[in-house]
């Protein structure tokens, strides 16, 4: 049986995340962006958390780490590089560690880019990713603490999970994400008729995630420095991988 996800919006554009393992009941958080609105998913759906499991030490992501603990008594997870800027921390992880949350095992990758020492949790039996700021729908994060090549492999390694992994990040960014996207790969059309979902989504007020490894794949540039079109697009048919991304993320910058 998968694991339960409560989704919900936090702050301006931060999405924050309740699990629920069914068989044990064992509850965890993705990050903690905001008190008052974990509070009320806690209470929506009467889930008691007992543990974070802590991305990366941005305040937007830890900023609830402390009351939560005051409250619940959580333990709060995250990456080993990263320990002295996590407020509250009580265990370390690093990329290829494993652990159990309930029943269900959690992988660990590391995914630096946005900070140095970023991680990713997957869930391989219920085939989930949680990205925050590494991999977004159609974008990826900011390069803050490492250069453009730190932050490529590290979506090589997300790339590489099955297309049917569902992905679920730490912004609602992808509707800009998508409107940047087009200007790198304007003759995509699985590109253009999901950005047209995204258009109506947002003017709903529904969120647009999750998605999946096999959709970002196929629309999301940050993902395809590969294909001819971006290339040529970009005047860079004979270039690296890894400069190809570079100039993308270099693009999206200043968009």
């Amino acid at each position: 049986m998968a694991i339960e996800i409560e989704q919900f919006m936090c702050r301006q554009d931060n999405f924050g995340v309740l699990l629920r393992e069914p068989k044990s009941g064992s509850v965890a958080l993705v990050d903690a962006p905001e008190e008052a609105s974990i509070l009320a998913a806690t209470k929506r759906t009467g889930w008691t958390p007992k543990t974070i499991l802590t991305t990366h030490h941005h305040a937007d992501h830890v900023e609830a780490n402390l009351p939560l603990k005051q409250r619940f008594g959580l333990e709060i997870i995250g990456p080993e590089a990263e320990k002295a800027k996590i407020p509250g921390i009580d265990r370390t992880v690093k990329g290829g560690d494993s652990f159990k949350l309930g029943e269900e095992m959690v992988e660990v990758i590391f995914t630096p880019g946005h900070t140095a020492g970023h991680v990713s949790y997957y869930f391989p039996q219920s085939g989930v990713v949680f990205t925050a700021d590494t991999l977004f729908a159609l974008g990826c994060g900011r390069l803050f603490e490492a250069p453009a090549g730190v932050m490529f492999e590290s979506l090589k390694k997300l790339a590489a999970l099955p297309a049917d992994t569902k992905v679920y990040c730490g912004h609602e960014y992808t509707l800009s994400n998508a409107r940047f996207a087009l200007t790198v790969d304007p003759t995509n059309s699985a590109l253009k008729e999901r950005a047209a979902k995204i258009e109506k989504l947002r003017a709903d007020d529904k969120p647009t995630l999750p998605t999946t490894i096999g959709e970002e794949l196929s629309t999301n540039p940050f993902l395809r420095w590969h294909d001819p079109a971006i290339r040529r697009h970009l005047g860079m048919e004979k270039a690296g991988d890894a400069e190809v991304f570079a100039e993308i993320r270099k693009r999206k910058d200043v968009f």
